[in-house]
């Protein structure tokens, strides 16, 4: 047996899953409140798009760094690091546009400003997934990972749905008050992984590890799978919105309140979808092959789309497969490698998720030009595509065949 299977009934989730979902309101929160704020502020759509891009880069950079850190300094140090300069980014970040609102800056100004700590943001809250999904698979023998994951993803749901949902309701004291009050998330996360979360040596092996494992064969499957899932997720995101405009002729109140429905019912999904997950017992592969195929039926049903419930409907779908998806290729990546390459394995398919964000509501901006219904039959093509590749010339997780439950020996590994 070993360490990491005889140290698992003492590893506790909750410090994990309540910064995950207190990283991920504050997030979804201030995406929910730029549009209002960059037309408050002067700044043009695209300025207000490229910082949220800028959050992605830095993302994708800094996943691959992070984890490799967390190989060889550990997990715990590597978090509160992380989640530190996530708060101070944060809130530099809202106290820029706090002073913007008050004192008279040219908007390039403002918006250099709003590039860099919203870039600063997500180069340090990369840390989070990346070093979590590690310590999960320290912890936990493979057979349990993908519960522990589908737990993860529940935190990101709920945080999915309340950080709008929050940044919504504090709007009616004004553009100030979300600001004010979402920066406090980043900091009851990071004293949660300070106080609650226990130290530990970093894996065997991990000082002297530290290479990059963003070319190594064993992470194509999950590395494809993991772009592909954000790229169309990124994609979706970014159509909706002209989506309800251009295709079912509502004026852009009615759309914004249509598409902020949508996107509300994929947090609901991720949570359902991924109870059902943690009651499953199904090995990686054939969760990324069934998650995709659902995802793939619900952004193609969009195409159908003629009401608003229908559309609510199709991204239903669509993010209950998703819901099986993300925790798969996490577990199917951590599956793949050794315990002091875990750090390094979370932050390449971090690295792969992060330039999904990135590509996917470029490509999603102009397939929209074509058609709007354009996006959503590429992203049920690729979906389709991965999900018949990953399982080709029957891939194993961690020395299995797919399909087959783990040997005795297999938490030994």
């Amino acid at each position: 047996m070993n360490t990491s299977s005889a140290s698992a009934p003492s590893f506790s989730l909750r410090p994990l899953l309540f910064a995950y979902m207190c990283g991920t309101m504050a997030m979804m929160a201030f995406v929910a409140v730029i549009g209002p704020l960059s037309r408050h502020l002067g700044l043009l759509p695209w300025q207000a798009g490229l910082a949220v891009t800028a959050g992605g880069l830095l993302w994708m950079v800094a996943a691959p760094i992070w984890g490799r850190l967390s190989d060889q300094h550990g997990r715990r140090r590597i978090l509160v690091t992380g989640f530190a300069g996530f708060f101070i980014s944060y809130l530099g970040m809202g106290i820029g546009l706090i002073a913007a609102m008050h004192v008279p800056m040219a908007s390039w100004l403002v918006f250099a400003g709003l590039v860099a700590t919203r870039g600063a943001v997500g180069g340090f809250y990369a840390a989070a997934p990346t070093a979590s999904q590690a310590l999960i698979a320290d912890n936990l023998p493979p057979e349990r990972r993908v519960n522990a994951l589908a737990s993860l993803g529940m935190a990101n749901g709920v945080g999915l749905v309340l950080g709008p949902a929050l940044a919504g309701q504090l709007a009616w004291f004004g553009l100030e008050a979300p600001l004010y009050l979402t920066t406090l998330l980043p900091l009851l996360g990071l004293v949660a992984l300070w106080k609650y979360l226990p130290d530990a040596p970093p894996p065997a092996g991990g000082r002297r590890g530290g290479r990059s494992l963003l070319t190594d064969p064993r992470l194509r499957r999950p590395m494809l799978t993991a772009f592909t899932a954000l790229f169309t997720v990124s994609a979706s995101q970014i159509a909706v919105g002209f989506f309800v405009i251009d295709q079912l002729g509502m004026s852009p109140e009615a759309g914004a309140r249509t598409a902020g429905n949508a996107l509300g019912m994929v947090g609901i999904a991720l949570i359902l979808s991924q109870l059902v997950v943690r009651r499953l017992t199904l090995r990686p592969i054939p969760m990324i092959r069934i998650g995709m195929g659902v995802a793939g039926l619900g952004f193609v049903s969009v195409m159908l789309v003629t009401q608003s419930w229908m559309l609510m409907a199709s991204y239903f779908v669509a993010a209950s497969g998703m819901g099986f998806v993300f925790p798969a290729f996490s577990a199917l990546a951590a599956n793949s490698v050794q315990p002091n390459e875990q750090g390094a394995a979370a932050g390449a398919v971090g690295a792969a998720q992060g330039l999904g964000t990135v590509l996917g509501p470029l490509a999603g901006a102009m397939l929209l030009q074509l058609t709007p219904g354009l996006p959503y039959a590429v992203s049920g093509v690729l979906l389709a595509m991965v999900a018949i590749w990953v399982g080709l010339g029957h891939p194993t997780d961690n020395g299995q065949r797919p399909d087959r439950a783990p040997g005795p020996d297999s938490a030994s590994n």
